[in-house]
């Protein structure tokens, strides 16, 4: 996942696709909540760390590591600004 569209295009889609839901599917509250939390600790963690495996940053079985609080901003510059 080295390239910088594809990422910034994994990690947009999930969230325009879950208010969109919101508004036409009508789902629950608590749905909509689960889904946003499962989004922001489960599958940006396992994204970022794929992202930072990809350019050999942290190994592959240190993703996990990405959920404790901080760690995206240790890795803000590779995540985010380099291609």
């Amino acid at each position: 996942m080295r390239n910088l569209f594809i990422y910034y295009f994994l990690i947009l889609l999930p969230p325009v696709l879950l208010f969109w839901f919101k508004d036409s599917a009508g789902i629950s509250s608590t749905v909509w909540i689960a889904s946003i939390s499962g989004y922001a600790l489960v599958y940006r963690t396992y994204v970022d760390g794929k992202r930072l495996a990809a350019k050999n940053i942290i190994r592959e079985k240190d993703i996990w590591k990405m959920i404790l609080p901080g760690r995206r901003w240790l890795h803000f510059r590779e995540l985010y600004l380099k291609p």
